[in-house]
């Protein structure tokens, strides 16, 4: 009888390129619920698959109870349509959340265009002095000076 695949800490880490403490952190979380063999955690090709969606959900900017709840809902039934709900209504909040923050950002452009014209415009009459004042202010806004 073969035995199951089991992964370290580090072989994870390393793989997903995240550190042991955010491994140890999912786990306190209940995202993760290693074995143990001694002190050291062993972790199943199932938990390998739950760190790897919740890294996936976290990329989506879900938050872990969210991730949590969709991870629980799988119950070892692969694509279930109580789950495949759930992850269809997560997913709908977060792009509904997204376009918000999109029309905000092409607002404040629009905001800070205006103000730059106007500025630009107070500047007219010396439109080297201008140039300089707009590249003076891009500078100071970059270093944060």
């Amino acid at each position: 009888m073969a035995s199951e695949q089991t992964y370290s800490i580090t072989q994870l880490a390393r793989e997903f390129d995240v550190t042991p403490r955010a491994i140890r952190f999912y786990e306190d979380q209940g995202l993760l619920k290693p074995a143990r063999s001694g002190r050291t955690r062993v972790y199943s090709k199932a938990d390998r698959t739950r760190l790897k969606l919740t890294l996936r959900g976290k990329r989506l900017g879900l938050s872990l109870a969210q991730i949590k709840e969709l991870l629980e809902m799988h119950g070892g039934v692969r694509n279930s349509a109580p789950q495949l709900r759930q992850f269809l209504l997560v997913l709908a909040e977060r792009r509904a959340a997204l376009e918000q923050q999109r029309e905000d950002i092409v607002g404040l452009l629009s905001e800070i265009d205006s103000l730059e014209k106007q500025c630009s415009e107070l500047l007219g009459h010396d439109p080297g002095r201008a140039a300089e004042e707009r590249a003076e202010v891009v500078r100071q806004a970059r270093t944060g000076a």
